[in-house]
């Protein structure tokens, strides 16, 4: 789900419920149902182009890309939820919400609305798969099994020189985005999910940009992500055995 300005939220959900719909009926037609693919889960610090590579890795690998303002907005609009969230069958909905029963009882998380529909969404999203998942906590709100979570880091420096590139800003107005951002994105961590989002266990792999930039990033997680894909198939096999 790319993010231009001219097209409305409801333009973008309606074009990726179409997408899924269409998905889901040329799997139906075929004898068994195709679990769906993974998705990636980025969680990044500002400054990181944490946007740029998700987009480059969907169209190297023909992902979907839904960014964290599309899931915010979503979230907050009760009639777009139930949109996307009826989109999910009988079964993946029971599915999800058995995952998010358990995910919430074992973090003795007590979920407020915003959390729910948050949750909701974003799981429905993993159910769909194939969709890489930029920011809100989807590292927490989806099971690891089915997504591989990355981190990307970096220096502050180098993320605020970066800022500064991006949005044509100057040194100070970019450094103040960058420790604003950070100090956001902490709260949000500990206010919905009582985590420390920077604690490495959280993740599959942790990229720092400042050494590798974004196409060397981005040739990481390619990497990574096959290898995890190969690891998730093994065990797979191995519980059918």
């Amino acid at each position: 789900m790319q993010t231009p300005k001219h097209r409305s939220l409801d333009q973008l959900v309606e074009e990726q419920l179409a997408k899924w719909r269409q998905l889901m009926s040329g799997q139906e037609r075929e004898r068994d149902r195709p679990s769906p693919q993974p998705c990636i889960s980025i969680s990044r610090e500002p400054g990181c182009g944490g946007t740029a590579i998700a987009r480059r890795l969907a169209a190297d690998l023909g992902m979907d890309v839904i960014g964290s303002s599309i899931i915010q907005q979503v979230a907050e609009r009760a009639d777009i939820s139930e949109k996307v969230i009826a989109s999910l069958d009988e079964k993946q909905v029971r599915l999800r919400d058995l995952w998010l029963e358990s995910l919430f009882r074992t973090r003795h998380i007590l979920p407020n609305e915003y959390l729910r529909y948050l949750s909701r969404v974003v799981g429905t999203i993993g159910k769909q798969g194939n969709t890489i998942i930029i920011g809100r906590g989807g590292q927490f709100l989806l099971p690891p099994d089915e997504t591989f979570r990355i981190r990307l880091v970096g220096p502050r420096e180098t993320r605020i020189r970066n800022v500064m590139g991006y949005s044509n800003t100057d040194y100070e107005t970019a450094k103040r985005y960058v420790v604003k951002t950070e100090t956001d994105r902490n709260a949000f961590h500990c206010r919905h999910f009582g985590a420390d989002w920077t604690n490495p266990v959280h993740y599959d792999l942790t990229i720092n940009i400042g050494v590798l930039g974004a196409e060397g990033a981005g040739a990481v997680v390619k990497d990574g992500f096959a290898a995890w894909k190969d690891a998730r198939r093994s065990r797979q096999q191995d519980c059918r055995t």
